[in-house]
């Protein structure tokens, strides 16, 4: 008789893309992450998970299309593994939309923690589904581009793809 764990069901995927090759992680249908490969934000992949590009197909799709510049916002079903209060950020950045951002503290106002912009952004920090919840989108108060785990380049070129679309963010 096998013992099952709790990471018997986890795939995970790998795709390229315009900022780098990115892991895509989750269950079968189910997005639970997605980091830079190679970053040093990357889990290591557990030896029990099982590559699966067709398990993450549709999150694979929808990326490409994105990076494309067809897709402006993602239908994924997610899982989003946090405290409470991560994933209350969380969802809160789902609703930034595509190609505009906000401040820290306009994110901790959003959240009903105004005075919490600081414990707003190390949750915001710890989003393990970047780009699909886009943390991207989150600025400083003066309008600088502070605090991408990927490294401010990256965030710079996300929000270029977005305002201005592929073929100026690539160039």
């Amino acid at each position: 008789m096998r013992t099952t764990t709790m990471h018997d069901d986890r795939v995970y995927s790998h795709l390229e893309t315009p900022i780098g090759r990115v892991l895509l992680a989750g269950r079968p249908g189910v997005l639970t992450g997605l980091f830079v490969a190679g970053h040093e934000h990357c889990p290591a992949v557990p030896s029990a998970w099982k590559r699966d590009d067709d398990a993450l197909a549709e999150a694979r799709r929808q990326l490409d299309g994105y990076f494309a510049g067809t897709r402006t916002a993602f239908d994924l079903p997610l899982a989003l593994e946090g405290t409470p209060f991560q994933v209350t950020v969380w969802s809160a950045l789902r609703d930034i939309p595509y190609g505009e951002t906000i401040s820290y503290g306009e994110l901790a106002r959003r959240v009903g923690r105004p005075s919490a912009s600081r414990a707003v952004g190390a949750a915001n920090g710890r989003n393990p589904i970047s780009i699909v919840v886009p943390c991207h989108r989150v600025i400083g108060a003066d309008g600088r581009l502070t605090g991408y785990g990927w490294g401010n380049e990256r965030k710079a070129w996300l929000l270029d793809h977005e305002r201005w679309g592929p073929s100026r963010a690539s160039a």
